[in-house]
């Protein structure tokens, strides 16, 4: 088969894919809001308004322009649509990653590919995107107005792209795609930061691509790797918190210094960076840098896609009816990003269930009369490092003590004491064997794939012996 034909074949296959994928899901979708944020999702999309931290402008202005095509009576089915539409294009393009992998399998003769080889590169690609489009969890996301089906279009559209540069990495101007995909993860963040999670494997395909032989040691597998964390790092730790807070002190200048309106330092400051982002692209292409112009090439187009979150902003300020956290100026904003009023869990180190701990009044930036002056924030339990440990995995409180009775059973009693503490400070021993018991073999095994496990005849006779209320709240 010559690359003419194949490369029909392939169109019609990877059309084929999304007509079923789009047709099963606008046949599917859902007719009004589901009960959990999607009704939020689609009325302050409809009305471009302020959702809950840290907010999805990017998912609002698409689905804004959904609603523009009906009346007020169908603006929810027509979010449903995009989403539905979103998710069918994610299966196309899953089609496309899955052929191009697949044919870096096969080894094409010099007339091309054989029929016997087409036929298995169509079907891998049509039976793998088929397969995640009837899939459960991705099936429901696709059907309603949620943020999930457009982040796996970033996704799919990001990863297809750096195929794309594969092909075309010997080729004048080919780091356009690396480009491109920098810009898409900066518009990604204001949908969701899932997206962000496909940074290292991005990094191995470039990487890959430099040495085409695959011979790599442990070592340098490893530092590859280390280079796409540390890439997710500076944009996940670094541009997302601190682009917005050195923009809110540019403002606090600007307003209590010079008197100026609120947000015109914090605009000055956007200006100012993307000034000289454009200043050292315009020298490092005179000098003739590619990797540094390309790497601050990059930077600025993550820059601009993240500064969609402006629409947050503007838009608080016109009061609109849903306005959450209410963000209308760059502090607040930044405690808006980093979803503040969620608090915060204890995912590596942090206090243990029962830990003693103290109330501290938290200090931060408002805007009052004109200026921005220091008010109190949220109290907050402070902890000292007698209260906390590594991975806690049994650290949530209740009112009642329905938590603390559970946790109970899987230390025995056992543990360190703590000054000022109810409860012993649980082993390691013991809290690994909650993680590993109870919270994979059973939350995630017993109960999701209803296997037949030790776990569930232990678990269930431990959260019978505690309250009722704590069958509720922990299961």
């Amino acid at each position: 088969m010559d690359n003419k034909k194949f490369n029909l074949w392939n169109g019609i296959c990877a059309a084929a894919a999304f007509v079923v994928s789009a047709v099963t899901y606008l046949l599917t979708i859902e007719p009004s809001a589901s009960f959990w944020d999607c009704g939020e999702f689609i009325a302050s999309s409809y009305k471009l308004e302020v959702g809950h931290p840290p907010g999805n402008p990017m998912f609002q202005l698409i689905a804004r322009l959904f609603t523009m095509f009906g009346d007020n009576m169908h603006a929810a089915i027509l979010v449903n649509a995009m989403s539905a539409l979103c998710s069918a294009l994610t299966i196309l393009l899953l089609y496309l990653t899955i052929v191009w992998l697949a044919k870096r399998l096969a080894e094409p003769s010099e007339g091309g590919y054989s029929g016997a080889q087409a036929v298995s590169i169509f079907g891998s690609g049509l039976v793998g995107s088929l397969v995640y489009c009837f899939s459960d969890t991705f099936w429901f996301s696709a059907v309603e107005g949620e943020v999930y089906a457009m982040s796996s279009l970033f996704t799919a559209l990001v990863f297809w792209a750096m195929t794309r540069w594969y092909d075309k990495a010997d080729e004048p101007h080919a780091n356009r795609w690396i480009v491109l995909i920098a810009f898409l993860m900066g518009l990604s963040i204001g949908v969701h930061l899932l997206n962000l999670l496909a940074i290292p494997a991005l990094v191995f395909m470039f990487y890959y691509r430099r040495r085409e032989d695959g011979k790599f040691s442990f070592g340098e597998l490893v530092k590859i790797f280390a280079v796409g964390v540390a890439i997710l790092a500076v944009i996940l730790f670094a541009i997302v918190p601190w682009l917005p807070k050195l923009a809110a002190y540019s403002d606090l200048v600007f307003v209590n210094v010079f008197g100026l309106p609120y947000n015109t330092g914090a605009a000055f400051f956007m200006v100012l960076v993307l000034g000289l982002c454009f200043w050292g692209l315009f020298r490092t292409l005179a000098r003739g840098k590619v990797f540094w112009n390309t790497a601050l090439l990059c930077l600025t187009t993550i820059i601009i896609g993240f500064s969609v979150f402006s629409v947050d902003v503007i838009r608080s300020c016109a009061k609109t009816p849903t306005n959450e956290y209410q963000p209308d100026n760059a502090f607040t904003l930044v405690r808006y990003l980093s979803r503040e009023q969620y608090g915060k869990n204890p995912l590596v180190y942090g206090q243990y269930y029962g830990a003693p701990y103290e109330l501290t009044q938290k200090k931060y930036w408002a805007p009052l009369d004109g200026k921005y002056k220091k008010v109190d924030g949220p109290v907050d339990a402070s902890y000292d490092a007698s209260g906390k440990m590594l991975f806690p995995r049994m650290w949530s409180t209740s009112g009642d003590g329905s938590y603390e009775n559970f946790y109970e059973a899987y230390t025995r009693g056992k543990g360190r004491k703590v000054p000022g503490a109810k409860v012993r400070k649980p082993t390691m021993g013991a809290n690994l064997s909650y993680f590993f018991d109870y919270q994979l073999n059973w939350m995630y095994c017993a109960t999701s794939c209803g296997t037949s496990s030790g776990a569930r005849t232990r678990c269930t006779a431990l959260l019978r012996a505690t309250s009722s209320t704590a069958t509720g709240r922990v299961v």
